[in-house]
């Protein structure tokens, strides 16, 4: 996949609004393998549900998304499956763990299922991020920003044409938003992939290609 397009798109519930002022919102917008771009918003102004329509997890939406050209809207449930897997990686605001697994136990379910990454990668992860010694804890009784760093590491256990980010520092000191930068930069490039981040304030420090306001 190289590039995902919004043509006049806006969420149904903003349907009535003659207010929307935004870069994305009702707009000829493009996003292309290889750039980065930051989606800055204020709260509830669709900043997930932007995420949730491109990931194929919500249609409530109107105007038109493109894959490479083609209506998401056409496409069926095996569709979505390989483009989650091979395609688009996506993290969650609300992380979405599983609570009763450990945090490798977290990474390590997916990583089954792409046979991506080797132990040793995800092992030195871990430790960059300075959590290496919650591998073995239960992710519901970790911190918000561990689980935040538990959560990126499984978005970056695949293949992926973009990765999209939504919220991903809201917790993290400026070290580890450093760190997590850093990692994630290094793995969009040897990809060759684009970067999707979305912030209400807190952002990586990053040189996107590109700014949006939603």
């Amino acid at each position: 996949m190289n590039t995902i397009s919004l043509q006049n798109t806006l969420p149904e519930v903003f349907a009535a609004r003659t207010d929307v002022r935004s870069d994305v919102w009702r707009q000829e917008l493009t996003f292309e393998k290889g750039r980065s771009y930051l989606v800055e918003a204020q709260s509830g102004t669709g900043k997930s549900s932007l995420c949730s329509y491109l990931t194929g997890q919500r249609r409530d939406y109107q105007g038109t998304i493109l894959f490479d050209g083609h209506d998401i809207r056409s496409l069926g449930v095996s569709d979505w499956v390989e483009t989650r897997q091979k395609h688009l990686s996506h993290m969650y605001q609300e992380l979405r763990l599983f609570p009763e697994l450990t945090a490798m136990e977290n990474v390590q379910i997916k990583n089954r299922l792409t046979a991506w990454k080797e132990e040793r990668d995800i092992n030195a992860w871990f430790d960059a991020l300075g959590i290496g010694d919650k591998k073995g804890a239960k992710v519901g009784r970790m911190s918000f920003g561990q689980q935040q760093r538990v959560a990126l590491i499984r978005a970056l256990v695949q293949p992926f044409d973009f990765l999209i980010l939504d919220e991903p520092i809201s917790h993290l000191d400026d070290e580890n938003a450093r760190t997590m930068a850093e990692i994630l930069l290094a793995e969009v490039g040897k990809q060759e992939a684009g970067l999707i981040v979305t912030s209400i304030g807190k952002h990586m420090d990053i040189a996107y290609d590109e700014v949006l306001h939603l």
